[in-house]
């Protein structure tokens, strides 16, 4: 297989992870997929002995369409899926085809980015033959030494959403895009792979236009920035023609390529991942490499001004805004505008009860994997003081994959649970963790009880410790108040315990918890396989399942309930342990079975003896 299909699979799953998305739960959905990739290099390498190394897995594994198929394939994703092409500037323009596909609702979200890999000499041939490859070594972007790029590599993906359902779900959201725009040179430029000032000024007005944005409200722009004595001097001139009025007020500029070098299609991935960073920490960050402009670019004249030193973001009173340029070598351009994301309430955590601890939660396909991830938690606890442990508690639990090798580590804090962790780690593990391997014997089901086990104040704790549970269970609320004499809440939540205990309301008072709890259960990972009820729990279980929805099972539960609490008093029941064929021999006139619940449980009613 490709590597880049082996690192794009790799950068999918983290992606997911640090979105907080369990990957299981985007199995099916409109989520799309945009990578950028260019050159086969695995595959140059693969045919160089075809005999020897071509099977039958060869042809997809050499794919180039495979980069983005796979990964659809991998986590079952149903959006849109394609490897994009368009030269150096492949991943940005991976990264806009990907907002279109949102903005035009053919898919909920989106992957994008690139990868790139240098593994065949032939590729580097070619680049080095072309002219564009540095010679002494170094990436002197917009600088008087420039000549040519390091090559590099690697690759990098974003999640997109739209705003507005990212802010409704409660999202992390690193930053916005508020304008893109893709274009070709055409015959704009001296050659085909020259490259062409008029274009490059064009999809960045394009861009600024479709966010509403002048000159002055852009702080920063990552460059495509390559170092070549032709790129630079034209990628400046283009920059000058929206940014020159900036003459006293220069936009700074930078590229990555000075740190990494060019990691060719994944190059404006990276400047794109590099100033959402730069965004969120309120930093623009140093441009290597730069002492003195080339003679052919007037930096003052076109007002801007190569970032040389790390800088504070100026506070404009506005939202922090900057570009993100990538240019292809046939002519394809890019250009992003990013914008600070909007400010949002982050959700309480609960406090941690020393009584029972804290739990943290890891689990790998394989016992040197798990052990890995102790390694890595332990290493970013390390890196971030600022972390919280309630909240590096809840992340592990609830958004990550389970799988069979597992480890718990209980404390009562940050310092317990560091300190049991590097036990651990050691392969000393103490007082207060647990390790092995979990083992499936058989399938996950969920069993929803009937009445009589509904009491006061049923699901209140709940509710107020876990959102999940306490958005479920106002949804199957409001859906039942709709039929019922009482809101539900008063009934359960009050004081009067024998109106709770009439039928009315105790069966609709179960089917709101049930069907919240098991959303609960759902948001931590576990997720029956086969559900069952009795009496009004079948109603709950028939939802959980999908065969009713929220509004048709509410209804069905209150008119159920209502009906049964009018039938006449007098009747009694009981339950019998003994076979329905035993039981139905002896059975008294007027008396019936009312359930058949096991082999030898049977329910039986009639008149009360009174």
């Amino acid at each position: 297989m490709d590597p880049r299909q082996r690192l794009a699979l790799e950068l999918a799953w983290e992606l997911l992870e640090d979105a907080f998305i369990v990957p299981e739960t985007v199995r099916a959905r409109q989520v799309s997929v945009y990578l950028g990739a260019m050159n086969d290099d695995y595959s140059s390498l693969t045919l160089r002995n075809a005999t020897e190394n071509v099977d039958h897995y060869s042809f997809a594994g050499v794919s180039r369409a495979m980069i983005a198929n796979r990964v659809s394939y991998a986590f079952a994703l149903h959006g849109p899926s394609m490897t994009v092409d368009s030269g150096q500037s492949s991943s940005l323009v991976a990264v806009h085809l990907a907002c279109e596909s949102l903005r035009a609702g053919t898919s909920e979200q989106a992957i994008a980015g690139g990868v790139h890999l240098n593994v065949a000499s032939e590729t580097a041939l070619l680049e080095r033959e072309f002219g564009a490859v540095s010679t002494s070594g170094h990436t002197y972007a917009f600088d008087g030494r420039a000549d040519g790029y390091v090559r590099g590599e690697g690759g990098g993906l974003v999640l997109l959403k739209p705003l507005h359902a990212a802010l409704a779900d409660g999202n992390r959201i690193r930053a916005v895009i508020v304008g893109s725009a893709v274009g070709n040179a055409g015959h704009s430029s001296a050659g085909l792979t020259a490259p062409s000032t008029s274009a490059e000024a064009d999809v960045i007005r394009r861009a600024l236009a479709q966010a509403g944005v002048d000159c002055t409200g852009v702080d920063y722009v990552e460059a495509h920035g390559t170092g070549t004595r032709i790129g630079d001097p034209a990628e400046a001139a283009a920059l000058g023609q929206i940014f020159a009025q900036r003459r006293h007020d220069p936009v700074r500029v930078g590229s990555v390529k000075t740190n990494i070098g060019h990691a060719g299609a994944a190059a404006g991935i990276a400047g794109l991942i590099k100033t959402v960073l730069a965004i969120e920490n309120e930093s623009i960050p140093a441009s290597l490499n730069y002492v003195s402009a080339s003679s052919a670019i007037n930096v003052e004249s076109l007002g801007l001004q190569v970032n040389t030193v790390p800088a504070g973001w100026p506070d404009w009173g506005r939202p922090r805004r900057a570009g993100v340029s990538s240019f292809g070598m046939g002519g394809t351009n890019a250009h992003l505008l990013l914008q600070q994301a909007p400010a949002t309430e982050s959700a309480a955590m609960p406090r941690v009860n020393k009584s029972t601890g804290l739990p943290w939660v890891l689990s790998a396909r394989s016992a040197p994997a798990l052990a890995n991830q102790v390694q890595r938690l332990l290493a970013r606890m390390d890196e971030r003081p600022d972390l919280d442990a309630v909240d590096v508690g809840w992340s592990l639990v609830s958004t990550r994959s389970v799988f069979e090798h597992r480890a718990v580590v209980v404390g009562s804090g940050r310092a317990q649970l560091l300190s049991g962790l590097a036990g651990l780690a050691a392969g000393e593990p103490g007082a207060g963790v647990a390790v092995g391997r979990a083992q499936r014997v058989g399938k996950t089901a969920f069993v929803f009880p009937g009445q009589g086990v509904q009491y006061l104040g049923m699901g209140r704790g709940l509710c107020e410790r876990f959102p999940v549970f306490g958005k479920a269970f106002d949804a199957a609320a409001e859906a039942l108040d709709e039929h019922l004499r009482l809101p539900l809440r008063r009934v359960l939540w009050g004081t009067d315990a024998a109106v709770l205990q009439n039928t009315e309301f105790a069966q609709p008072a179960l089917f709101a918890v049930e069907v919240a709890l098991a959303a609960l259960l759902a948001e931590m990972g576990v997720v029956p396989d086969i559900v069952l009820g009795h009496s009004v729990g079948e109603i709950a279980a028939a939802q959980v399942a999908g065969v009713l929805s929220l509004p048709d099972a509410a209804r069905v539960v209150a008119v159920r309930a209502r009906l049964m609490a009018g039938l006449p008093a007098g009747g009694a029941m009981v339950a019998v342990a003994a076979s329905e064929d035993e039981v139905a021999s002896v059975l008294a006139p007027g008396v019936e079975i009312a359930a058949v619940n096991a082999p030898d449980s049977v329910v039986i009613s009639g008149p009360s003896l009174r």
